[in-house]
């Protein structure tokens, strides 16, 4: 346990002993002190906080506090009632604030509480009341407000967590001082109570067992009870101010005496106003001289405030004048905003809409902040933020996918409806609006909620719109991921792999290869679909392979090597597979067809050759996939980059590996092959 938590539980035992035991008078005139100089430390910290989360632990204090008056009026109960006597600390405040006269004491205590309760209790309990409503009703907004950030780039996911644990801490600070505020009023009520209950209870005690006459019993049991009243009544009335501060400020940003100085003295006119009108009130038959003096002091303010003005002003003038100059001279560079292209944009309709409002249930910013991390989990990759944007030329429900300001895939869903897919073992027929999925091309469905279960048990695929755009964009991205992928975005990736790694990292960069260099490459994986997660395998590969080339397709080809394990597990995960091989005389065929140039070296096959290449692969693939195998061809390590450059032009989903890329354990039944 913490010292301050030993601290704590030692107080709040002792608040509990103070109740119980009687406790000495030096001892009590010590707790009446702490009590004063405790609500003036509250007090002054209220004051001088910049929010109100700067004091949250507020309204556990204001509980503890008046369990602490309550626990010293029950003490100082027990001293009057049965002594008749409580202390120097009460005595003085009988004999010097109330000036020995128990009346004049009485008024000043009825004045103290009557303000303390009926004004700054009162008004600090309904400021609290709504400050705590506002709060929660404010919530949504604001939490839309950080996910549209976060999505927008403005902020990274840690700054989000921050704000919305902020958000958290003012709706719980709120709603406890709505409740603290009740102690504050308690305690008002207590006072005056218990200043009734010692003043009458006294002077039966005088008369009955300590001989007085109903005059002495009164003068000696009125000058205590309202002494102590007194003593309990000014912490109040100090607790209670500071709660008014808190709960009133809490829409400033700097400390109250700042604010203060700030928006009370900026307007030099009110204090040449203020002077006037006291300097008037100076010659009527009211006391002169008060008068002059104030008039003097604010038209000195006055002027210091003018002069304060006058000089940043000016320099303001002369600064906003020669900056005029200039941007009428660089007009032209106002544009350079407008030529900042996202990354990845999402435009959708605004029947669209309620699927982003987080107030109308949507949650498709959650799965924006879902997608980054799936992709950074399987493809390796930091995804650049979403900008989402309604579009008003778009139909109602239709979207569209934009990579780096160009549209690349497009899509529509229906509000309230949901996609049924049949993954080829459904049982039965159901009724809906025939589409196909966007992501893949897929014949669907689109069903109404009625419909939904259903679908689901005659075994369709049924999923909501939001899974249908984040599935959709989640595809686009991965298809694109190698034109996303910038050089730095390989910065920070290799400035990540070398806290772990700084040798593997220093020998790779600059001294082999340079950050474009190793970008290529990992397009080249990503491309593919080969995830670059693995960094450290990839940076071992060319650790050891760009010594003896810096051609970054042969690079490539090695570092998909150095993986063949996660290749395997990617691209044939139960370890067997049926696949289609090439004929060895068309990859010699191949590879006598490969010219190089200055940009690389590609496959130069005359026209007739590609044409039956091409239907030749075609007819084999299709024969595979209606076995319901993935299509994926095999070939030799030297001619599989030139064939897969090849054969994405035909289809792009087929996967072209090596026999250097497989694992020795996978089994692999080739049931076609490619020739000429």
């Amino acid at each position: 346990m913490k010292t301050g938590d030993i601290v704590v539980s030692i107080a709040i035992v002792g608040l509990i002993l103070m109740i119980i035991i009687p406790m000495p008078a030096f001892l009590v005139d010590i707790m009446l002190s702490a009590n004063i100089s405790l609500s003036l430390l509250i007090l002054l910290l209220a004051m001088f906080n910049t929010e109100a989360l700067d004091f949250s632990v507020f309204p556990s204090i204001l509980l503890i506090t008046t369990i602490y008056r309550i626990a010293l009026n029950i003490t100082t109960t027990r001293y009057i009632l049965l002594k008749g006597d409580a202390g120097e600390v009460i005595n003085a405040f009988g004999n010097f604030v109330m000036g020995g006269n128990p009346v004049v004491g009485f008024i000043v205590f009825i004045i103290i509480v009557f303000v303390n309760f009926m004004v700054i209790t009162k008004g600090s309990e309904r400021v609290s009341e709504v400050a705590a409503r506002f709060t929660l009703d404010a919530m949504p907004g604001k939490q839309m407000a950080i996910d549209a950030d976060l999505n927008s780039g403005m902020i990274d996911e840690a700054q989000a967590r921050v704000r919305r644990e902020k958000i958290q801490k003012e709706a719980d600070f709120y709603g406890s001082m709505d409740g603290a505020t009740k102690f504050v009023k308690g305690d008002s009520i207590a006072g005056i109570v218990i200043t009734f209950i010692n003043l009458i209870g006294g002077i039966i005690m005088g008369i009955v067992y300590l001989d007085l006459t109903a005059g002495e019993a009164l003068g000696r049991f009125a000058l205590l009870s309202v002494g102590d009243g007194l003593v309990s009544s000014i912490p109040s009335l100090l607790i209670s101010t500071a709660t008014g501060i808190i709960v009133t400020r809490s829409a400033s940003e700097g400390s109250l005496g700042a604010d203060l100085r700030i928006q009370l003295l900026r307007k030099p006119t009110v204090m040449f106003i203020v002077a006037g009108v006291l300097f008037a009130l100076s010659l009527t038959p009211l006391p002169t001289i008060p008068f002059m003096f104030l008039s003097l002091i604010f038209v000195i303010a006055g002027f210091s405030i003018r002069k304060a003005e006058l000089a940043p002003s000016q320099e303001q003038e002369d600064a906003a004048s020669a900056q005029e100059d200039i941007e009428e001279i660089r007009r032209p560079e106002n544009v350079l905003p407008l030529l900042n292209i996202d990354s990845i944009e999402l435009e959708f309709g605004y029947g669209i809409i309620p699927l982003a409002d987080k107030t109308q249930g949507g949650d498709l910013f959650d799965r924006l902040v879902m997608i980054r991390r799936q992709c950074a989990l399987e493809m390796g990759i930091i995804v650049p933020m979403i900008r989402l944007r309604d579009n008003i030329q778009l139909q109602p429900n239709e979207y569209i996918i934009k990579i780096k300001g160009v549209k690349v895939a497009e899509g529509s869903v229906i509000f309230d409806h949901y996609l049924a897919m049949n993954p080829g073992n459904a049982k039965g027929e159901i009724e809906g609006i025939d589409t196909f999925e966007p992501s893949f091309g897929l014949p669907a469905k689109w069903i109404d909620g009625r419909e939904r279960e259903k679908a689901e048990i005659y075994g369709y695929t049924v999923v909501d719109p939001p899974s249908i755009i984040s599935t959709h964009l989640t595809e686009i991205i991965k298809r694109h991921a190698h034109e996303l992928l910038g050089r730095q975005d390989v910065k920070m990736l290799v400035e990540n792999l070398k806290q772990t790694q700084p040798a593997l990292v220093d020998e790779v960069t600059p001294a082999l290869l340079s950050l474009g260099e190793i970008q290529k490459v990992l397009s080249d994986l990503l491309r593919e679909y080969v995830s670059i997660r693995n960094l450290t395998t990839i940076m071992e590969a060319l650790a050891d392979y760009a010594l003896v080339t810096k051609d970054t397709d042969m690079l490539t080809e090695y570092v998909r090597q150095s993986m063949f394990r996660s290749i395997t597990n990617q691209f044939i995960p139960n370890g067997t597979a049926k696949v289609v091989t090439v004929d060895p005389a068309l990859e010699k065929v191949i590879m006598d067809s490969l010219q190089t140039t200055e940009t690389g070296t590609y496959m130069a096959l005359d026209p007739s050759s590609s044409k039956k290449l091409a239907n030749k692969i075609t007819s084999e693939i299709e024969k595979l996939v209606s076995t319901g195998e993935s299509p994926i061809i095999i070939t030799a390590p030297v001619v599989r980059f030139y064939l897969k450059r090849f054969v994405e032009q035909i289809n792009n989903e087929i996967v072209v590996l090596s026999y250097n890329e497989i694992d020795p354990t996978a089994k692999i039944q080739s049931i076609g092959m490619v020739s000429l």
